[in-house]
């Protein structure tokens, strides 16, 4: 992998994208989101994963992140990766309620017999991309592009509207997850 794509400072914040394998759209369901925004909970509390903002869409999830001091932040995405998609391929293979569960356990599957870093099922796509954001530019882009997110699908008019999004709490209004905010 090229360096370009390693995190070298854990403390400096990165833009940060976990793609499902082939861009599925498994994150659609509010059970599963709340599997995500979980672990993103547990992550702050318990590892030390600095959230400055975040995009929770049904195929991928945005992050602008850090580690605090002392840790680091490649193995707490590693073990978010882990655990999200051990946990979320749980429910949909038990899910009562998901009519695709059939046609997305067979691409998990087909996708982690592709990959030698996998035993069954792969539910992510094997990069992160981290990109360290080292000027107030990057970090503003990178902010615009993630609130920006489910407006360009779409899904809403307003960045603060959609709820599973850093934006409402840049607009003032409180968010799901604690976020430090970039001033």
């Amino acid at each position: 992998m090229s360096s370009k794509y390693t995190i070298s400072d854990h403390q400096a914040p990165h833009f940060i994208t976990f793609a499902v394998v082939q861009w599925i759209d498994a994150l659609s369901r509010p059970l599963y989101k709340e599997i995500i925004l979980d672990s993103l909970r547990y992550c702050q509390s318990e590892k030390g994963l600095i959230l400055n903002a975040w995009v929770l869409m049904n195929n991928h999830v945005h992050l602008i992140c850090s580690a605090a001091e002392g840790q680091n932040l490649s193995d707490i995405l590693r073990d978010f990766k882990k655990y999200t998609s051990k946990s979320l391929l749980d429910e949909i293979a038990t899910s009562s309620l998901e009519s695709r569960k059939d046609w997305m356990l067979w691409l998990f599957k087909s996708n982690g017999q592709k990959n030698s870093n996998n035993k069954n099922y792969q539910f992510w796509q094997q990069d992160n991309r981290p990109i360290q954001l080292s000027t107030n530019e990057m970090l503003d882009q990178r902010l615009h592009y993630i609130h920006m997110n489910p407006v360009k699908e779409g899904i809403v008019y307003e960045a603060e509207h959609y709820v599973y999004s850093s934006a409402r709490d840049y607009c003032g209004l409180k968010g799901l997850l604690n976020v430090d905010m970039i001033e």
